[in-house]
């Protein structure tokens, strides 16, 4: 696959996805430039994490309207991959591609440390190589990482299966104390209707070879190479938040 990558003024995390599809997949990116519009020669994107035009107004506000983003969102209307991590998460949703919104942590403190996740749905092109309930660890870098949606809209998303990842503790148990920001339904991670696109905050990037401690993330990428094959068996829920 061809992946392009897309960069903002103050996007930080684009060379560590660089390396990961060519270094670690053995695939070929792209950096793509975002005053760039052509799209036309990938196969995925990737918005990767930073502080996109320097978060001003607030995060991905500003991004939104760079002329790339018309080209990525009709590059997803063509059910084409889309994935955005952290910032890229925040742009999406900004840009209507994804629902809901991210806001300040509810500490208002900037977060840097590992988190765990548990898979909610696998039954999609981006978390098919796991179980429904594993329990994955990625690293967390966020001030805004504070997911929201009313409440008829995570309905919504619950019953249509948008809802993918959620903290929790190391376990598997969906619980208050797991929660790092004040994320609604602890979300952390959170796909389109359509299911092509695909948001979340921790950085799946950081965690890919044995080096950086972890590689939880990699199947998060690898998955991307991957048609879908199969819907896995549904599991019991384990969340003590009703969820």
């Amino acid at each position: 696959m061809h992946f392009g990558i897309i960069v903002f003024p103050g996007t930080n995390c684009d060379r560590d996805c660089l390396h990961v599809v060519t270094e670690v997949l053995n695939h070929t990116a792209e950096l793509v430039w975002h005053e760039n519009t052509d799209l036309s020669a990938f196969d995925a994107l990737i918005i990767p994490g930073g502080f996109a035009h320097g978060d001003y107004l607030r995060t991905g506000a500003v991004a939104r309207f760079s002329p790339v983003m018309d080209s990525v969102a009709e590059f997803a209307h063509m059910g084409k991959p889309v994935i955005g991590i952290c910032n890229g998460f925040q742009i999406l949703c900004e840009a209507r591609l994804l629902p809901g919104a991210l806001r300040k942590n509810l500490g208002r403190h900037f977060i840097c440390r590992d988190v765990h996740l548990r898979a909610e749905r696998t039954d999609n092109r981006f978390l098919q190589l796991a179980t429904k309930g594993d329990v994955l660890q990625m690293p967390i870098r966020h001030g805004e990482g504070n997911y929201y949606a009313d409440d008829e809209t995570l309905a919504g998303m619950e019953s249509r299966g948008q809802i993918l990842l959620r903290y929790c503790d190391a376990n598997g148990f969906v619980t208050p104390e797991s929660n790092p920001n004040g994320s609604a339904g602890n979300i952390a991670g959170v796909m389109s209707e359509d299911g092509n696109v695909f948001g979340l905050m921790p950085h799946p990037e950081a965690c890919t070879e044995v080096l950086l401690g972890n590689t939880d993330g990699l199947l998060l990428f690898k998955a991307l190479l991957e048609p879908i094959t199969r819907s896995r068996p549904v599991t019991a829920d384990r969340g003590l938040l009703g969820v």
